[in-house]
């Protein structure tokens, strides 16, 4: 494997298109083609699906764009390092949806304020996949929501007990409640597949739609369709409520008889990286409620 396979397989997954990538990368389609061919030989698995009018990536392929994206950034990373001889520190943090993003930036500008060296990047990835990368230590740290305890070696760093809550725009008619029952929501419900969210979160959101009539549930490919569906009225959905994450432009309004759910950021217990543990200590005074105050967390737990 080398990196101009991967630079191939990059670019026909985003254009979907091996003119449009020979382009990009100002060499011949024969030769993307080949590259990216001796690629699925050596990985021994197919990465597109090819017709004579459309390409697409297989599931295979959805699984290893992470990869060959981390391959490529770390190579880039260690050209520059090395080219201006400066010894910059990179950092992988994961989210499951764009709404955690919300959270890093004051916690990104006081990290790189101690490390000016620091160069974070992050990424969106869904939830059983955004584990396995911390497992595997392509991702340093991530957020998400903590499950029944399984043989991992994974640390958990709970943050914030988070509520579950109903989000809808502001014009929605639950919008006017000031928290709600699992019993009194009514109307249109807007999910995405389980594999996106959480169990404990999917088990509540379930708990809801599995009741609804067919023309009330509406079911999308991922948590940002979701919530484009609910800012355009179109319906409510069930997420967690961490305030300092929330989106400023939507209505969330606590379902009282649903469970809390511990919101916190994984990480591997072994991981010896520079900056690892200033980043849980900076996410444990990290004021995620604004209302009450920030959760307090002991970082050597």
């Amino acid at each position: 494997m080398n990196t101009i396979q991967l630079e191939c397989f990059v670019a026909v997954a985003e254009h979907m298109n091996f003119s449009r990538a020979s382009e990009e990368l100002k060499i011949t389609q024969p030769a993307v083609s080949h590259q990216i061919r001796t690629l699925e030989e050596e990985l021994g698995v197919k990465l597109f699906k090819r017709t004579s009018k459309s390409v697409s990536l297989t599931p295979e392929g959805i699984q290893f764009l992470p990869d060959a994206e981390l391959i490529l950034r770390t190579v880039l990373s260690a050209r520059e390092r090395l080219g201006r001889h400066e010894d910059f520190i990179p950092f992988e943090i994961g989210c499951r949806s764009y709404m955690e993003l919300n959270l890093l930036p004051p916690l990104l500008k006081k990290a790189a304020e101690e490390f000016p060296l620091l160069r974070p990047s992050v990424r969106i990835v869904p939830f059983p996949s955004l584990l396995g990368l911390v497992e595997n230590q392509k991702v340093h740290a991530a957020f998400g929501v903590k499950e029944k305890a399984k043989k991992s070696s994974l640390r958990f760093k709970k943050l914030y007990s988070a509520p579950i809550a109903c989000v809808c725009s502001p014009g929605h008619p639950l919008a006017k409640a000031k928290e709600l029952t699992a019993a009194q929501l009514y109307g249109n419900m807007v999910a995405c597949s389980p594999r996106l969210i959480s169990g404990p979160l999917f088990a509540a959101q379930n708990k809801v739609f599995s009741h609804l009539a067919p023309e009330q549930q509406y079911f999308t490919e991922s948590m940002e369709s979701v919530f484009v569906l609910v800012k355009a009225g179109l319906g409510y959905t069930l997420y967690l409520d961490v305030p300092a994450a929330r989106d400023p432009g939507l209505c969330y309004v606590p379902v009282t008889d649903l469970p809390r759910l511990d919101f916190g950021i994984f990480y591997r217990y072994n991981n010896d990286h520079p900056v690892l543990k200033r980043f849980l200590k900076l996410c444990g005074e990290m004021e995620l409620e604004k209302a009450q105050g920030a959760v307090s967390v002991d970082i050597d737990k």
